[in-house]
């Protein structure tokens, strides 16, 4: 009777420690956020953009926006909003599957961070170590390299990169 005791104890145990160890994981991308994203975030799926009512999907670097009524994924914003700074404007954090299916209440509740005009840090401008991984550098940049990479000739400062279509 005891050996079967033990053997139920070390069974819950074991089951309560693996079970512990899978619920503690850790989903990072830091990397891969652009650097005219707000700082504070380990992780993003998304931003809502409300001055252009548009998302941004990190994971697969588009923006999402609508388009006769379809959702559309691009690599740039359309024609109508190519005076749209991206380091200016407010950007929503969410993450999560497709945000964009709930847009007609982002739209109303993040309305109010419209014309925001530049009042949040973004990656670009944080003095943060955690924030200097440039995407293909095997060993990552220093913080002065890696600002010097996004400021030098070509980036007007609109935050549209070197092709002005809001790629980086």
């Amino acid at each position: 009777m005891k050996k079967l005791i033990l053997v139920a104890l070390l069974g819950f145990v074991t089951l309560f420690h693996n079970n512990a160890k899978a619920q503690v994981s850790l989903n990072i991308n830091i990397g891969s956020q652009p650097l005219w994203g707000p700082v504070g975030y380990d992780h993003v799926d998304y931003y809502y953009l409300p001055d252009v009512d548009s998302y941004y999907s990190v994971p697969k670097r588009q923006f999402v926006y609508l388009d006769n009524g379809n959702w559309v994924f691009n690599n740039s914003l359309p024609a109508r909003y190519s005076n749209y700074n991206l380091y200016n404007g407010y950007k929503v954090v969410m993450n999560g599957d497709r945000p964009y299916l709930n847009y007609k209440n982002d739209k109303v509740k993040y309305g109010k961070y419209k014309n925001w005009g530049g009042k949040q840090l973004v990656i670009k401008n944080s003095n943060d170590k955690k924030y200097y991984v440039v995407k293909g550098h095997p060993h990552g940049m220093p913080p002065g390299q890696a600002k010097k990479m996004y400021t030098g000739k070509g980036n007007n400062g609109n935050g549209k990169g070197h092709n002005g279509k809001g790629k980086h």
